[in-house]
């Protein structure tokens, strides 16, 4: 590592891009280069996020969970995971790669939902501070090939349930985020076959987080 800092990293994506995979990849590039790092994910991530996470992504024919209980949801988890995982791990100098983070709740609350975006970046001010990743892959892929994937991994959650115009509304947040925003994220074809996909993940890498150790 020497005296460069550890690099926050985060892997994004609607449902079925195949992040878990991906991540796998990543992990492989960093012990191939001997550099400590964490494997977490939101919501998750901590013993009480996970608990939340449950809450967020359980099917209740009882009681819907409104938009903004899932918005304050999603902080809550993030706030208790920045502070007992990410920020610590940092502070170590271990590489952190993160499956979804703040991007997510831009795709999914603000495009997918319609909340305020105003609203997610003051909680996310409030939460996060200054912390923001280093370095952001966004998985793309069209939202009816996803949601294919993700119905022949077993039963749908709350959010895979979702008609397809959610999940085009996610997709398209996804990309104007990395419009935005080109020095921290890189968006990659994800309905590309594995090996291709693979490929340009490593390419990103090699030339985006190489250089920092």
């Amino acid at each position: 590592m020497g005296a460069e800092k550890a690099m926050f990293l985060t892997v994004e994506g609607a449902e079925g891009v195949g992040k878990s995979t991906h991540i796998e990849t990543i992990k492989n590039f960093l012990d191939s280069r001997d550099i400590p790092h964490i494997l977490t994910r939101e919501p998750g991530g901590t013993p009480v996020a996970e608990r939340i996470r449950e809450l967020l992504l359980a099917v209740d024919e009882d009681e819907t969970l409104c938009e903004l209980s899932e918005l304050l949801l999603v902080f809550a988890a993030r706030a208790q995971h920045l502070e007992r995982v990410v920020k610590p791990a940092l502070a170590q100098g271990k590489w952190v790669i993160c499956d979804r983070f703040t991007d997510a709740t831009y795709a999914y609350q603000g495009g997918g939902r319609g909340l305020d975006v105003a609203i997610i970046a003051s909680l996310e001010s409030l939460v996060q501070g200054e912390l923001k990743p280093d370095l952001t892959i966004i998985l793309d892929l069209d939202p009816r090939i996803g949601i294919q994937r993700a119905s022949e991994r077993g039963e749908l959650d709350r959010f895979e349930r979702e008609q397809i115009e959610f999940f085009d509304k996610v997709r398209q947040r996804y990309l104007d985020i990395a419009a935005a925003d080109p020095q921290r994220c890189a968006v990659i074809d994800a309905g590309n076959d594995l090996a291709t996909v693979s490929s340009e993940l490593r390419k990103i890498l090699r030339s985006r987080v190489a250089r920092h150790v």
